[in-house]
């Protein structure tokens, strides 16, 4: 799945004056979208065991994200061109039903 965050998102205000970043959560946000997307589940309780932010993504930039397993457990990377941006690893949690 492919996707950029706009120049004028909301996100990206104060996040850095003269040099905004895209925030690492609204990447991630855009990882849980993209398994949302693939299983045709949302994807609500998690956990995120490993997490690595290895370079910033900018506004209008597009980035790339491949996405390895299936549920519950899934590893993703965050890729604009051929540079790793991040790379981590995703757990579905299963309610634990009332006694």
């Amino acid at each position: 799945m492919q996707f950029t965050i706009p120049c004028d998102h909301p996100c990206l205000a104060g996040h850095f004056p003269g040099r905004p970043l895209v925030p690492g959560v609204v990447v991630l946000e855009q990882v849980l979208r993209a398994i949302a997307r693939q299983t045709g589940l949302p994807v609500t309780a998690l956990r995120l065991p490993q997490v690595k932010f290895m370079a910033p993504l900018l506004p209008g930039q597009a980035a790339t994200i491949e996405l390895e397993g299936a549920a519950p457990r899934w590893r993703f990377t965050v890729l604009r061109d051929e540079q790793l941006l991040v790379r981590g690893e995703l757990v579905v949690v299963t309610p634990v039903a009332a006694a």
